[in-house]
């Protein structure tokens, strides 16, 4: 059911899990927070994500599990790998007419699709479950690896702006994109149709008789 506000949902933890091929997303939980702390305190993923600071300590993924409960916080997801946590995605609801969808991976998990596979999955999410008509994100222009990430989820490039980012202590030029609902089911539409396409069976070529 779409909700009149995208955040009224959220004012409590969920424990909603989402499944895809080959992951799950699921709340974050105290038992957790070694791995998150891990996998973020590594400058590379630091630089490239505007909320975290660097080093990144446990005290920080106390701080994002406890904060759940707050008003109005994001909607955040641990991925998870054969069981093992390897990053995270939310979306951030402080702005309810363009809620913000951010990600991040450990070092050793990118280039594999797993940011992919996550992100379309919280996608479908927020417009199924949520009456927004679009989500927002972005990638630093040095980052080309997460814009490509961004364009293969049907998000589409909207400009560049100058954001600031923690670890960074300074403000970076930031590729902005957007989603909106109508292109999302498109896509899905599409996607369907392909899916169906290819499991049928090919024509078999006709021998005349002679």
């Amino acid at each position: 059911m779409l909700q009149d506000n995208p955040t009224s949902r959220w004012r409590e933890p969920s424990n909603c899990v989402l499944e895809t091929e080959r992951l799950i997303l699921r709340r974050p939980t105290l038992a957790d927070i070694n791995f998150i702390a891990r996998l973020a305190n590594d400058r590379r993923v630091a630089v490239n994500t505007r909320r975290l600071p660097h080093p990144y300590l446990k005290e920080h993924a106390v701080q994002l599990v406890n904060g759940q409960a707050e008003p109005d916080s994001p909607t955040v997801f641990l991925i998870e790998l054969d069981h093992r946590p390897i990053g995270m995605v939310g979306i951030d609801w402080r702005e309810p007419a363009t809620p913000e969808l951010g990600y991040w991976l450990g070092v050793d998990h990118w280039g594999q699709g797993f940011a992919t596979e996550a992100i379309r999955a919280v996608i479908d999410f927020a417009f199924e479950e949520f009456g927004v008509e679009q989500l927002v994100s972005g990638a630093r222009v040095v980052n080309p690896a997460s814009r490509n990430v961004l364009e293969k989820c049907g998000f589409q490039w909207s400009g560049v702006e100058l954001h600031r980012f923690e670890a960074l202590g300074s403000s970076t030029p930031v590729d902005c994109f957007r989603l909106t609902r109508s292109v999302w089911s498109s896509l899905k539409n599409w996607s369907k149709s392909t899916r169906r396409a290819a499991s049928r069976p090919p024509d078999q070529d006709v021998v005349p008789a002679k």
